[in-house]
């Protein structure tokens, strides 16, 4: 991580009202440098051997705290699995059936807004799609 890096994610934690501990600092990098919108799991299979003291329990109050701050929103693309994203801004997600990676895209035309009943005001949408990548699409055509 370059000092840079740490010096935006510390002011972006502390303007969310969130004390950066050196935890909290290198699970939001890992959120925003890898976007691969792990689960708990792979969170601390990931930064368990460069912070030896995490466990699941800090993870799991870490994100509750991004989600409740705003600066992660869970995705449960399948519901026995849930995963994080440090992008809030309004996008779907791809999951690949066959390798299981997840992909962002931007709202397909039309649905950011939807037809809400008069009175209703949308706060965030959800856009899960399910499918082959591009990668596995071209192994299954060799």
């Amino acid at each position: 991580m370059t000092d840079k890096t740490e010096i935006d994610i510390k002011s972006l934690l502390e303007e969310a009202g969130i004390k950066p501990t050196l935890q909290r600092l290198k699970i939001y990098e890992y959120l925003i440098t890898n976007k691969n919108h792990p689960t708990v799991d792979k969170l601390y299979s990931d930064l368990h051997d460069l912070i030896p003291t995490l466990s699941k329990t800090t993870l799991y109050n870490t994100l509750n705290l991004f989600v409740e701050k705003k600066i992660t929103v869970p995705i449960t693309i399948e519901m026995d699995e849930g995963r994080y994203d440090a992008d809030v801004s309004s996008h779907g997600h791809f999951k690949c059936r066959k390798c299981g990676a997840v992909y962002d895209f931007p709202h397909i035309k039309g649905t950011e807004d939807g037809e809400l009943p008069s009175g209703f005001v949308a706060e965030r949408t959800h856009l899960y799609v399910w499918g082959l990548c591009e990668n596995c699409q071209k192994n299954i055509e060799k």
